[in-house]
C-alpha cells in the first residue's frame, strides 16, 4: 500500500507539500499540485482517514435524531439531509428514537465522547436542558430548543393561513383540525393557532383535536382517525397532516361521505402519499430539501467557527388536489 512518502518521493517534493496539496490547506504552486494529484491517483494513494481526523480533531460524522423513520416525512428529511452531508464531506449516523429518551441521550453521550462532530435534532423525547452547555454544534429541526441553538423550520403560520383560506373559499363552516401539541416548543403548533384564528375570524367553527408530537406512525394516525370517524358526518372540513388526511379520505369513503362534495380535506407536509389516493389530496407542501440543506449548511458553518442565525424559516405552498 503506497504511503504519502512514496508520493512525495516520486513528485520530488517534501511530505508537507504533498499534505497541503491533498488537503487543500496551505499554498502549493498550481503545476506542483497538479503533478502531486496525478501521482497520487497513479499510485492509488488514499490519505489515512483516521489520521486526518485526529489531526483536525473531527470524525466527519454528524448525528441525525428523528422520532420515527416509518413516517415518510422523516424518511424524506433523512434522505435529503444525508445527501447534503455527503456533499459537504460528512457521513451520517441516524438515531430513530421512537419516543425512547435514552436513545436520544445515547447520541448526546456520543457527541460528548467526540465520536460525532455535531447533532441535528428533530425528536422530543428529552427536555431542552439536555442540550444546554454542549461544546459541539447542535441544530434544532422543527423544535425550539432555546436561543443558543439554531432552529430550522417551516413557516407554519403561513401554512395554517393557506389551509384556512382554502377551506373558507370552498365554503366550509364546521371544521376539525387534528394535530398540535401546544407544549410551547413545537413550531408546528403555529399552524394550528393560525388556522383556528383565520377560520373563526371568518365565522367558522373549529374543533381542535391534539395529537402527541412524537407519535407519528401509520398505525397511530389510523387509530386516531378511526376514533373520531363519527364526527366526519357532522363537519364539512378537516385539516391534518398528510397521513391523517389519507386515512380521513379512506374512512369517509367507508362511511359513504362524498369528498369533496360533502367533506373537504386538506393535508400538511406535501408527501408522495397525497398523490397516491383517488382523489389526490390537496395539501400544504413543506420544502424538505431546502430545510435539510439549511441544517447542513448551519452545521458546517458552526464547525468552521462561523456565526449563524438563531432561526431559519422556510416558506410553504399549496399543492392542488381533488379533496377541496
Amino acid at each position: 500500500m503506497p504511503s504519502i512518502r512514496d508520493v512525495a518521493k516520486e513528485a520530488g517534493v517534501g511530505v508537507g507539500t504533498v499534505s497541503r496539496a491533498l488537503s487543500g490547506k496551505g499554498y502549493v504552486a498550481p503545476e506542483t499540485k497538479k503533478k502531486i494529484l496525478e501521482i497520487a491517483k497513479k499510485l492509488d494513494y488514499n490519505p489515512n482517514e483516521i489520521a486526518k481526523n485526529l489531526a483536525s480533531k473531527r470524525t466527519g460524522i454528524i448525528g441525525i435524531v428523528v422520532p420515527d423513520i416509518e413516517n415518510p416525512f422523516w424518511g424524506k428529511f433523512l434522505k435529503y439531509t444525508e445527501i447534503e452531508l455527503y456533499n459537504n464531506g460528512f457521513k451520517a449516523l441516524i438515531c430513530n428514537t421512537i419516543g425512547v429518551s435514552n436513545r436520544e441521550q445515547d447520541f448526546i453521550d456520543l457527541m460528548k465522547r467526540k465520536v460525532i462532530d455535531g447533532l441535528i435534532v428533530a425528536a422530543h423525547s428529552l427536555n431542552n436542558e439536555a442540550y444546554q452547555g454542549l461544546k459541539r454544534p447542535v441544530i434544532s429541526f422543527e423544535r425550539d430548543m432555546g436561543p443558543n441553538i439554531p432552529q430550522v423550520c417551516s413557516n407554519h403560520k403561513q401554512g395554517g393561513r393557506l389551509a384556512a383560506e382554502k377551506l373558507l373559499k370552498a365554503g366550509c363552516k364546521q371544521v376539525i383540525q387534528l394535530g398540535g401539541t401546544y407544549n410551547g416548543f413545537t413550531p408546528a403548533d403555529e399552524r394550528h393557532y393560525e388556522f383556528k384564528r383565520v377560520m373563526e375570524a371568518a365565522g367558522a367553527s373549529v374543533t381542535t383535536i391534539g395529537m402527541t408530537w412524537d407519535m407519528v406512525s401509520y398505525e397511530h394516525y389510523r387509530r386516531t382517525m378511526e376514533n373520531y370517524m363519527e364526527l366526519f358526518s357532522k363537519v364539512d372540513g378537516i385539516f391534518t397532516a398528510d397521513i391523517g388526511a389519507y386515512f380521513c379520505l379512506a374512512f369517509a369513503k367507508k362511511k359513504g361521505i362524498r369528498v369533496p362534495e360533502d367533506l373537504k380535506i386538506i393535508g400538511f407536509d406535501g408527501l408522495e402519499i397525497t398523490r397516491m389516493s383517488d382523489p389526490q389530496i390537496t395539501t400544504i407542501v413543506q420544502d424538505i430539501p431546502a430545510m435539510a440543506r439549511i441544517c447542513v449548511e448551519c452545521m458546517r458553518d458552526m464547525l468552521n467557527g462561523q456565526k449563524v442565525e438563531s432561526k431559519y424559516m422556510v416558506d410553504v405552498k399549496v399543492q392542488e388536489g381533488g379533496t377541496v
